[in-house]
């Protein structure tokens, strides 16, 4: 007997993120039989399934999903969720109303009360819902999370987080830049991190926001076995001169001690590693999204106090 082949659907075919799960669904042996996204210009679809259905409305694509559930013979097993972030809890709950699994992009939903309700809704429906924290999966992370268990246990670590991604003047025109629709700057480009680093150092005990514009979020984070400062800011002019004289557009670092720790390599395959590890039986799920989305929901809710206390040193560029 062989491997048993699972259908998939996606809602949000047309984002950025889509085409990772689109290639995580053929590099597991699945398929994907339907798609949904209210924009048109989703032709990335025939790298990959170019026999899906596609729909515009979800009115049409929940319909859709019904109807194969109650044909029986093409039902959909799991439903990838890249949509943006104030449709997650939505789009999770068509999923599992659907009998499906949901497999959702970060963050799995903007308030901690939401994860609440979505827990009542997987022991009422008996279907799983799952987020994508690929950092966890990150070999350069496990290693690191082995070293510090490893290590002294009364040891607090100093960590430094700097993450510039730079974005155009698009950004704030479109969801992303609406704080009600994606959470705001910390929870679009920090919720992974702050996720890694629970993974790695613990509970988090203090989170303390200095500085918080459209463009720069920083402030400070105590975990279990780190204190952390961290800076995250679409604005290139905050990239150091040597990467922006390299022409690149985007700075990771994360300083573990005044030592840098590098893993700027090996993302490229984590959501095939996320996808595997579902259909394994393992996956990340609501509880372990949890304190990352506690986190950026208190960072949002936060009033900055300045460059009081233990600030990132790149607030100092910051006017």
């Amino acid at each position: 007997m062989g491997k048993k082949v699972y259908n998939f659907a996606l809602i949000g075919a047309g984002g950025y993120i889509a085409p990772r799960h689109m290639k995580a669904i053929k590099d597991t042996g699945n398929r994907l039989i339907a798609a949904l996204d209210p924009n048109d210009s989703v032709g990335i679809i025939d790298s990959f399934f170019p026999e899906a259905d596609f729909f515009l409305q979800p009115e049409r694509f929940d319909r859709h999903l019904d109807k194969l559930r109650r044909q029986g013979e093409n039902k959909v097993d799991f439903v990838s969720i890249c949509s943006p972030n104030f449709l997650h809890d939505s789009h999770i709950r068509l999923a599992l109303r659907n009998q499906a699994n949901a497999i959702c992009e970060k963050p799995i939903v903007l308030n901690p009360w939401n994860i609440d309700a979505l827990e009542d809704i997987e022991k009422e429906t008996g279907f799983r819902i799952y987020n994508i924290l690929q950092l966890r999966l990150h070999p350069q992370i496990i290693a690191l999370k082995e070293k510090i268990q490893n290590g002294p246990a009364d040891k607090i670590y100093d960590l430094d987080l700097t993450y510039i991604t730079s974005r155009g003047k698009w950004y704030h025109y479109s969801w992303k830049g609406d704080v009600e629709k994606s959470g705001g700057l910390a929870t679009n480009i920090g919720v992974h991190f702050f996720d890694m680093l629970g993974f790695v150092f613990g509970k988090i005990r203090l989170v303390a926001v200095h500085h918080s514009s459209p463009t720069v979020v920083a402030g400070f984070l105590q975990y279990d076995k780190a204190r952390v400062r961290w800076f995250l800011s679409i604005d290139p002019k905050y990239l150091p001169e040597e990467i922006a004289a390299k022409g690149q557009r985007t700075y990771r670092s994360i300083l573990l001690d005044g030592k840098e720790f590098e893993f700027s390599e090996g993302f490229t395959d984590l959501h095939t590693r996320i996808y595997e590890d579902i259909l394994a039986g393992g996956g990340y799920g609501l509880e372990d999204a949890r304190q990352s989305v506690e986190i950026v929901y208190q960072i949002r809710n936060a009033k900055p106090f300045g460059r009081m206390g233990d600030f990132h040193p790149y607030l100092l560029k910051v006017d």
